[in-house]
């Protein structure tokens, strides 16, 4: 099935490069890889193995990016178990000793277990046994991750790495640096792994053999594979570094990786919520049509933190949908100011808001080089500061991290982007105006009383519309 030319030699369970990671016996390795290759599921193999051997004695304990990908990885070594005969019982989900954290928990006849984690990095201390930290660069603090994972190898057992790059400052990256540059002194054994390196070795044949029959990809031979993967990508940065092993230049980057996934949500932490309950609400807004994306991005101002409480994406839609979605929110009784990019399409937008609501609720933002700097610096001092926080999301991380600044031949500073196939770094822009609508905060909000009765008038105001009957 399917045109793959790449064909293994054998039919084997494992490709050359997954048997070469189950293989290594190195008490430190790592591994550097292309998103999606199958080593995350040649690990789950590797441990089933190793745990399920008479004499084990202790249990292996499995960091993944969050609590779905630890379930996934139990499931898979469930099948490895009834693939090997091996006696098992799936235990569920087990609270650990700390009373915060839990394991989705897989105990062999042996007794001992595969213990399947998110990523809280207080998960590992104290534990002895195996270890394996998949996704590592993806964690919150990689660093610190792998300083308490550590020690829990001192009585025996291996220490797993296994991640895509994030970023050239990343922890990560620096281990696997280390290891090529600096005569690698922890000893560590590194593999890696590119898209390339997988195809050459029948990943596509073994991928065309568990899709569908007329999934399209059955068409495509390597070439035709890895082109498609390239084009798919948000850009050439995202390709090079989640498929080929090359961490993205933070040098270049207004914001790196690390300082954007340090003001993410933890891992279900609820942060979309019923607006009624918040404070001071502020609202940016990045103004698209076709090519780009408008983006509403509403957040609560509480404790001097920035708290992302709603973010509406829209694409393609008429004006007359996007002001029926932007209305209610600027009518909400608790917002106390909006900024809306007012450039080029965005000015019909901004100028029926401010006639609608006031240009004390609604400020109208042109987009010129100083003006992008005056957004730009106050939210990257925000995320230094951890006074903001986002949702996890691959398409907001994309938009923040493309963000560059550059120095233009008159000695001028100017912002610019990359343009993916979802806009222009659209929520980049819409978190700097919520934050910079916040920056324009005058002291409590003020709720105006209802029209008086025998007039229903209110003057324009910015709390009450001329043509509204200010009921709130």
């Amino acid at each position: 099935m399917g045109r793959a030319k790449n064909i293994p030699k054998k039919n084997t369970l494992l490709l050359p490069y997954q048997a070469a990671w189950v293989r290594d016996g190195a008490r430190l390795k790592l591994m550097e890889k292309s998103r999606q290759i199958g080593i995350t599921w040649a690990s789950a193999y590797a441990l089933v193995r190793k745990k399920a051997r008479p004499g084990e004695r202790y249990d292996a304990w499995v960091s993944s990016r969050d609590e779905i990908q630890a379930k996934l990885f139990v499931e898979d070594c469930k099948e490895f178990a009834g693939m090997l005969n091996l006696a098992s019982e799936d235990l569920g989900l087990q609270l650990l000793e700390d009373g915060k954290s839990s394991s989705f928990v897989l105990k062999f006849a042996n007794a001992t277990k595969i213990n399947s984690m998110s990523s809280s990095p207080d998960a590992q201390a104290g534990k002895r046994g195996d270890r394996l930290l998949d996704e590592f660069a993806l964690h919150r603090d990689p660093r610190m991750m792998y300083a308490i994972a550590y020690p829990g190898i001192t009585w025996g057992g291996q220490l797993e790495i296994v991640s895509t790059h994030r970023g050239s400052g990343n922890f990560f990256n620096e281990l696997v640096r280390e290891i090529r540059e600096k005569g690698n002194p922890k000893g560590i054994s590194l593999h890696r792994v590119t898209l390339q390196d997988a195809l050459d070795q029948g990943f596509l044949f073994k991928l065309q053999n568990k899709l569908p029959a007329d999934d399209a990809r059955q068409e495509m031979d390597e070439a035709d594979y890895f082109n498609f993967i390239r084009s798919g990508c948000a850009d050439e940065e995202s390709f090079q570094q989640e498929y080929c092993c090359v961490p993205a230049d933070d040098a270049s980057a207004f914001l790196t990786y690390d300082l954007i996934a340090g003001c993410e949500y933890k891992e279900g932490e609820a942060w979309e919520t019923d607006l009624a309950k918040c404070v001071n609400l502020y609202m940016g807004v990045d103004v698209g049509r076709k090519k780009d994306l408008t983006v509403i991005w509403v957040n609560e101002v509480a404790g001097g933190r920035h708290l992302t409480r709603r973010k509406i994406e829209m694409q393609n839609e008429s004006f007359s949908t996007q002001e029926a979605v932007l209305w209610p929110l600027l009518e909400h009784p608790l917002l106390r100011r909006c900024c809306i990019d007012a450039t080029g399409l965005g000015m019909q937008l901004a100028e029926r808001a401010q006639q609608r609501f006031g240009t004390y609720r609604v400020e109208a933002v042109t987009f010129t080089n100083p003006v992008k700097s005056d957004l730009a610096y106050p939210l990257r001092a925000a995320c230094e500061d951890g006074n903001v926080r986002i949702p996890f999301d691959r398409h907001i991380r994309a938009d923040l991290r493309a963000i560059r600044k550059e120095t233009t031949a008159a000695g001028n500073i100017r912002f610019a982007a990359d343009r993916s196939e979802d806009g222009h770094s659209d929520r980049f822009w819409a978190l700097a105006l919520a934050l910079h609508a916040a920056g324009k905060d005058d002291g409590p909000c003020r709720l105006m009383p209802a029209a008086d009765d025998r007039s229903g008038i209110l003057p324009d105001d910015g709390y009450h519309r001329p043509d509204h009957s200010g009921d709130y």
